[in-house]
Formats: C-alpha cells, sequence, structure tokens
C-alpha cells in the first residue's frame, strides 16, 4: 500500500477501512492485540482512529483560517462541561453506525466502549455546559474561535453519597489518559505573581516575581455535517524548576519536589474552597494563570501574520463568560503597553474593541470582587492598571453626571466602603464594547438593577442573548427512540436547524403520532429504570410520573420548595391511602459546593426524607423519591430524555436564563416553573396551555418585600405546610439527630425566608393538582409534550452563535470552500 493509499484509507471511513484502521492502532497506538486487548484497550483504539479522522478536518481548518487571514474569537472559561468526547465524534463525523458495525466484526460491543469513557471533569454546571454548547455550535456555524480554560487534573469533586451526606473525592478523570487531547510541550509561557513594580519616565517595569510555566493542550472541536473545527486549548501549570536536586541530596525529599507541587495546584482543582485565605488565593491565581497564558498566546498567533498592533481589534474578539476570566483586561493592557510599548490611549482603544462580557448572575452578593490587598500582593502591576483604569473612567463619570459623590461610590471599580475590593463586574463592563444578559427578563433586570448605574452611561453597551443548546448532544445522541421518530416524519435536518422541529405540530392530533410518541418517551423511562436497578437495585415503576429537579443545589434553585412539597404529598398519601393517587418518582441530582453548608445540608435533608418515603409499606409505589449522585453530562443523558415533568423553580428574579429547562423541554418534558429566566420564553414558545406556571412573579416580589414580608404568618396559617415544617425541625425524618434540619427551619420561618419559599408554596402545591389531573390524561399529556419539543427551535445554540457573531463579535464564518 502506497503512503497515498495509506493516508486515503486513514481518513476513508468505510467499515471495512475503520475496522482496519481501528486494528491498527490497537497494535501500533496502544500495543496490544486482539487476543490480550481488554475493553479499555479497544476503546483507546477506536478513540484514536476516530481522531485521526477529525485530526485531518482540524489541519484543513487553521490552513484556511491563516489563509483567509480571518477573525477569530478567543472565548474565555473557567469551565468547559464537554462531557464524552467519543459518541459526540462519532455523530460529529457522522460514522457512528459504520464504527459500531467495524467493532462487532472484530467482536467488540460498543455500547460497552461507551460507557468507559469518563466525563471530562473541566466543569460543574450551566456554565460550563454552555461553554461547550458554544464551542459545538460555533465549529458546526463556520466560526473560527478558540476555547480558552484551565486542564483541571482532579475536576470540582466526585460526588457520593454517604449515609444521606454528600461526600467530596478527587475526580481523577485522566487516571487512563485523554486520547482526545494534544499536548503542546512547545507551547509554554511564563505566568508571573508577586514581585513589585519600578516606575521608569517612559515605562514600567514588574520584576522580582515568581512564576509558573502555563503549557497548552489542545482538544479539537468538530462541528457537525461540516469539515469546520476549532480548537479547545486548556493550560495546565507546570513549575519552571522541577527539581531541587541539593535538597534531595541532604536528604530532605519533601523540600526537593515541594517548589514543583506548589506551582501545579494551580490546575489541580475546579473551584478549591474559597472559606480560607489560602483557597482564595488559589483562586485568584487560578483566574490570572489562564488569562495570562491566553492573552501571550493571542498576541504571539496574531504576531504571525501581522507586523503591528494596528488591525488588532478587527481580527480578535475576546469573549469573558462571567467575570472569572476578567483579569485578561489589565493582563492585556499590560502586555500591550509594557511589553510591547503601545501607548496607553491607544492600547486601551484596542481592548474596549476586542473585549465583550456576558453576565449570568442578577444576585449582587454573586458578582466577583477581589481584595485589594491580594492583588497588590499577588498582582501589583494589574492593580495599578485597574486603578488607572478606574481614574480615567471616573472622570467620565464626572463630565457626564457632574460630581455625584453616591453615583461615584456606586460605579467605581473599587469597592472603598470597608475591607477595599475590585468589582470584577464593574471592569468587564467599563472595558467591553458589548454586555450581555442570557434572557429577555435577565437582560431587562440587569439594566433596571444590578447595572442600572452603567446603563446610563453606556445604554449602547448593553444587549440580550438568549442562551441556547447545541440538538445534536442533547436529542441526537441523548434520546434515540425520540430522534428516530422525529427523522421519520422530517428527516435529519432538524440538527443544524432546529426551527424545522415546528412541524411536528402538524401530527399533534394524531393518534398514531402521539402513540408513537408516547412509546419513544416510555423506551427512555425504560432505559433509565433498568440502568437503575443494575446499579442499585432500585425497583421504579416506568408508568410513574417520572418529576426531575437537576441542577447545583443552592438555596435559590429552591431544592427546598420541591422537598416540601414531596413531605405534604407524603402526609396526604398516608392519610387517604385508598385515594387514586398520580404515581410519582421524585428525582434530585446536582453537587453542593464543598463550603456550603447549607446546600449540603439540603442534600441531606432530600436523602432522611427518601430513606422515610421509600422505607414506608402503606406509600407503595405512590410516592418515591432519589437523590441521584455525581451529576454530569452523561448521566444528564441518561435522565433528561425520561423526565415528564421539569422543576424550574427558582425564586423568580434569580436564575438568569437556565438551560437545563431548555434540554428537558426538547425531550418532552413538561415544565413547572415561575416566570424566571428562560421560563418566560419558553412558555411563549411552547404556548401557557403546555406549561404549569407557579409563583410570584417579579414585581410582585418586590411589593411583598417592600411591605414587610412575614413568612411565619404563612408558616401558622397553612396546616398542612405547618406539619411539614414542624416534621423537619422535630426530627421527624432525622430520629438520630432531631436537630439536624434546625437551620432549614429557622432559614424559612423566623429569618426572613430570602427566596420566598413560603410565599410561593400555596401555588406550587395547587399547581402540582394540576400537573396530576394532566399525567392521568395520557393523550392530553402527549399532545402538550409534543408541543414542547417543537416549539424549542429558539433556543438552539446555532442561533445564539449566530447572534453572538453577528451582534457581538462581528465575525464571519469561515469560508470552506
Amino acid at each position: 500500500m502506497t503512503s497515498v493509499d495509506l493516508e486515503f484509507d486513514q481518513l476513508n471511513s468505510t467499515v471495512d477501512a475503520l475496522r482496519r484502521s481501528i486494528s491498527n492502532r490497537l497494535m501500533y497506538g496502544v500495543g496490544k492485540d486482539a487476543v490480550t486487548a481488554q475493553p479499555r484497550d479497544w476503546l483507546h483504539a477506536v478513540e484514536l482512529a476516530v481522531r485521526d479522522r477529525l485530526v485531518a478536518r482540524w489541519m484543513r481548518t487553521t490552513r484556511q483560517q491563516y489563509e483567509q487571514d480571518v477573525k477569530r474569537v478567543y472565548y474565555l472559561s473557567m469551565e468547559f462541561l464537554i462531557g464524552r468526547t467519543f459518541t459526540n465524534a462519532l455523530f460529529a463525523l457522522g460514522i457512528h453506525d459504520e464504527v459500531r458495525d467495524a467493532l462487532s466484526g472484530l467482536g467488540v460491543d460498543i455500547n460497552t466502549l461507551e460507557d468507559l469513557e469518563p466525563d471530562a471533569a473541566l466543569g460543574n454546571g450551566g456554565l460550563g455546559r454552555l461553554a461547550a454548547c458554544f464551542l459545538d455550535s460555533m465549529a458546526t456555524v463556520g466560526i473560527p474561535g478558540f476555547g480558552y480554560g484551565i486542564r483541571y487534573e482532579y475536576g470540582m469533586f466526585r460526588q457520593t453519597i454517604v449515609d444521606g451526606n454528600q461526600v467530596e473525592t478527587p475526580d481523577y478523570w485522566l487516571r487512563a489518559g485523554n486520547p482526545w487531547e494534544f499536548p503542546r510541550p512547545e507551547v509554554v509561557y511564563l505566568v508571573h505573581f508577586g514581585g513589585r513594580t519600578v516606575q521608569y519616565d517612559d515605562r514600567t517595569e514588574w520584576i522580582e516575581t515568581e512564576h509558573v510555566n502555563a503549557m497548552a493542550y489542545d482538544t479539537v472541536i468538530p462541528g457537525f455535517a461540516t469539515t469546520a473545527t476549532n480548537t479547545l486549548r486548556l493550560w495546565s501549570a507546570r513549575a519552571t524548576d522541577e527539581f531541587d536536586l541539593s535538597a534531595f541530596n541532604q536528604g530532605d525529599y519533601r523540600r526537593a519536589v515541594e517548589a514543583k507541587n506548589t506551582s501545579e495546584h494551580v490546575s489541580r482543582l475546579l473551584y478549591p474552597d474559597d472559606s480560607t485565605q489560602a483557597g482564595r488565593e488559589l483562586r485568584l491565581r487560578q483566574e490570572y494563570f489562564f488569562v495570562s497564558a491566553t492573552m501571550q498566546d493571542l498576541i504571539r498567533r496574531y504576531q504571525r501574520t501581522h507586523s503591528h498592533f494596528g488591525r488588532l481589534a478587527e481580527k480578535v474578539a475576546v469573549h469573558l463568560n462571567d467575570t472569572h476570566p476578567v483579569l485578561a483586561i489589565p493582563e492585556l493592557m499590560r502586555l500591550l503597553v509594557d511589553t510591547h510599548h503601545v501607548p496607553w490611549d491607544k492600547a486601551w482603544k484596542l481592548v474596549q474593541q476586542m473585549f465583550s462580557y456576558t453576565n449570568h448572575t442578577l444576585m449582587p452578593e454573586a458578582l466577583e470582587t477581589w481584595d485589594v490587598e491580594m492583588l497588590a500582593r499577588l498582582l501589583p502591576r494589574h492593580l495599578e492598571i485597574i486603578f488607572d483604569i478606574n481614574a480615567q473612567f471616573l472622570k467620565q463619570v464626572t463630565e457626564k453626571f457632574g460630581r455625584d459623590v453616591d453615583l461615584i461610590r456606586r460605579i467605581s471599580l473599587v469597592d472603598e466602603y470597608g475591607q477595599r475590593r475590585v468589582r470584577m463586574a464593574h471592569l468587564a463592563i467599563v472595558a467591553s464594547h458589548k454586555v450581555n444578559g442570557v434572557s429577555k427578563l435577565h437582560s431587562q433586570l440587569m439594566t433596571q438593577n444590578i447595572f442600572s448605574d452603567f446603563a446610563r452611561m453606556y445604554p449602547e453597551r448593553f444587549t440580550n442573548v438568549t442562551n441556547g443548546i447545541t440538538p445534536r448532544r442533547w436529542l441526537a445522541q441523548a434520546s434515540p427512540s425520540l430522534s428516530s421518530l422525529i427523522d421519520q416524519r422530517l428527516g435529519p435536518r432538524w440538527r443544524t436547524d432546529l426551527f424545522e422541529l415546528g412541524r411536528l405540530r402538524e401530527w399533534r392530533d394524531d393518534p398514531d403520532f402521539r402513540r408513537a410518541f408516547h412509546e419513544a418517551k416510555f423506551a427512555n423511562k425504560l432505559r433509565l429504570v433498568e440502568r437503575a436497578k443494575r446499579e442499585t437495585g432500585a425497583i421504579i415503576d416506568p408508568n410513574a410520573l417520572f418529576d426531575l429537579q437537576v441542577k447545583r443545589i443552592h438555596e435559590y434553585k429552591r431544592q427546598l420548595l420541591n422537598i416540601l412539597h414531596v413531605i405534604v404529598r407524603y402526609n396526604r398519601i398516608r392519610e387517604e391511602p385508598e385515594r387514586d393517587w398520580t404515581p410519582r418518582v421524585v428525582m434530585f441530582a446536582g453537587k453542593a459546593a464543598s463550603a456550603y453548608k447549607m446546600a449540603k445540608n439540603i442534600i441531606k435533608l432530600i436523602n432522611d426524607v427518601a430513606k422515610k418515603i421509600n422505607a414506608d409499606p402503606l406509600i407503595g409505589d405512590r410516592l418515591k423519591v432519589g437523590f441521584i449522585p455525581n451529576y454530569g453530562v452523561s448521566v444528564a443523558e441518561l435522565i433528561i430524555p425520561a423526565a415528564d415533568l421539569s422543576e424550574q423553580i427558582s425564586m423568580a428574579g434569580t436564575e438568569a436564563s437556565g438551560t437545563g429547562n431548555m434540554k428537558l423541554a426538547l425531550n418532552g418534558a413538561l415544565t413547572i416553573g415561575t416566570l424566571d429566566g428562560a421560563n418566560i420564553e419558553i412558555c411563549d414558545a411552547v404556548g401557557r396551555e403546555n406549561m404549569f406556571v407557579f409563583g410570584h412573579s417579579t414585581d410582585e416580589i418586590e411589593s411583598l418585600r417592600a411591605a414587610g414580608y412575614r413568612p411565619r404568618q404563612i408558616y401558622e396559617s397553612n396546616p398542612e405546610l405547618k406539619v411539614a415544617l414542624d416534621q423537619i425541625r422535630l426530627g421527624h425524618f432525622s430520629p438520630d439527630e432531631p436537630h439536624r434540619f434546625y437551620d432549614i427551619f429557622h432559614t424559612l420561618v423566623d429569618w426572613g425566608d430570602h427566596y420566598m419559599v413560603l410565599a410561593d408554596f400555596d401555588s406550587f402545591d395547587k399547581t402540582q393538582a394540576e400537573v396530576d389531573a394532566k399525567f392521568l390524561d395520557k393523550d392530553a399529556w402527549t399532545r402538550s409534550a409534543i408541543e414542547n419539543v417543537a416549539g424549542m427551535g429558539i433556543f438552539s445554540s446555532d442561533r445564539t452563535i449566530a447572534e453572538y457573531a453577528h451582534e457581538i463579535w462581528h465575525v464571519e464564518p469561515l469560508d470552506l470552500g
């Protein structure tokens, strides 16, 4: 076979060519033969064979980007929750069935291999999953871009449940290596910390620093049904001094590796516990580490084809996914001004033209700030730059609004009251040409509330881009049965034009289609039931209503409202067991931050309640409760398609958007939710009659607070709610420790009930009764489920990315020829 024939064979995707490629990779890439190979060896071999086909596209796309001198997007995020790569790559290349058949011919089951791949532990929640969806869509739409983040060795943590408590262990997802990444030992940048600055007449120098190397690892991000690919570049910390030989020879083995270990902590864990000074310092180091390497990389790539910085903003768009990467702003200013001697005013103009920022929270306490003293110690030059930016900005504020002291205090980049802190969101807004919210309500409240002063200062700067999700991952891959049914009616085009799903409304009243739709959903429920039985021994009735709340555990997400309703429902069933109850399986999943004691206590309460209910013979199959541990992308792909009911129950005005709501609706789950975040837009898209809306609106909550909200009055006036809360308070679900949930009770009843759980309980309870009634009418429920799927076209991340590209980044798709 000639070299040309060999190259063609490597890219050919017939079953025979794939079988040869897998066998070759098993021998020459893994070092095993078919006799000795274990399942993980086969997985590694087929991953390498598939990767070869991705790389050919990747090289071609990179060449085209340089030849066309395109503008590129640099998408900076602390998280990229990409999940498993193997199946996604097969779907993107359109070779899933061919690889399945090639493996079958070698005596290997593809399903066994798919389950062996670990999720990439590069994120935690919606922020990281959104970033992953965006990378998928950028490649599919053809937008030239890079994702930049950190290559965490241990992720956030692996969550296990022991005696009902969350227990955190390292998630060493790289134990068996990662065949999808390419180490780039030649792409290494020095990242500096500490030291001091020296002022000269014409420049400033940052000297006497400690430093760590940032080494690049690249992962190919394929577009779907296109040759376009992009890159996720992650930075791993490497010590500049690997080993202290002198200390080792003196027998001080710990000191011999101490500097190396300390340096490399930077990329060990996502979100280290910030309840300690050391934890907060590590987080700050992480954030600066990855943006410094990224800005240096950006400049290096630009200078490959440009001799001066005059066109930098024409060729580069930098997007900040939340406030974690905001230190990229002073870092790029430092590099341009101090290292490349660009005049300050010109550098600042470039920065403002390049940067854009997405805000993800409406809660002032969640907006990131950094202690001035810590910044002065770790990043003294950056603090000087921030002070200079602030002085320049406040001068503009004074020129526009006069010397309004209160306004200046509120809008300053530095909070001067108490411990001085730099407000990272303020810095992002001042340095960006566009700032967007992630749902219509969020963007409206952003300019009316938390950033109202900035909206007066820069009204043209604020815009909305509602979040979206990739239909390839969240319907085509996650729900083969439903996808197959949709293909039969619509063909495959909906995967890249999700508005095609709107045509499903033509068959919403067709009994045959409704029956087929119900069967497809039921197949997903059976898949979950069988997995639960195999892994835990739990017996679940697939005919029950599957009621799902999956998201990180936080008071504003209001898992407490859900479990309170479960307790009330449990008490009612015990009082009237003869009633014809709609059977329910209530499932929770999500992680609590390791330092968030209330959230961890909520997990314990859920599990204690579940233990009590599931063991009660009087309840039987009428009500089951479960907490699914270690929620991540692969778990979500299993349970989201099985859900009948989607719990989106945050207090109105607290959820920026949400994307779990979109994934569940796309898979035919009906939403019970408040008018919050993207729930409002989902309601508009699917019709209010196909969703269960409850609770106070944002305006009503403000009025309730202004009038003096008294949760104890609600507790005293609702007998069933009072019984449930007293059961929590008195240890009915925790007889081994009766006062275990004291704080939960008093948070709701006596300490203000900040997230209005009790205020919304009655409405939630009545709406859940509507859910029960509708679920018993199978045709009505299925018709609404079809309407939900049909209405999801606007929530494709392809639409979201097209809006970012046109309205914010001003980037054109690559011409693929």
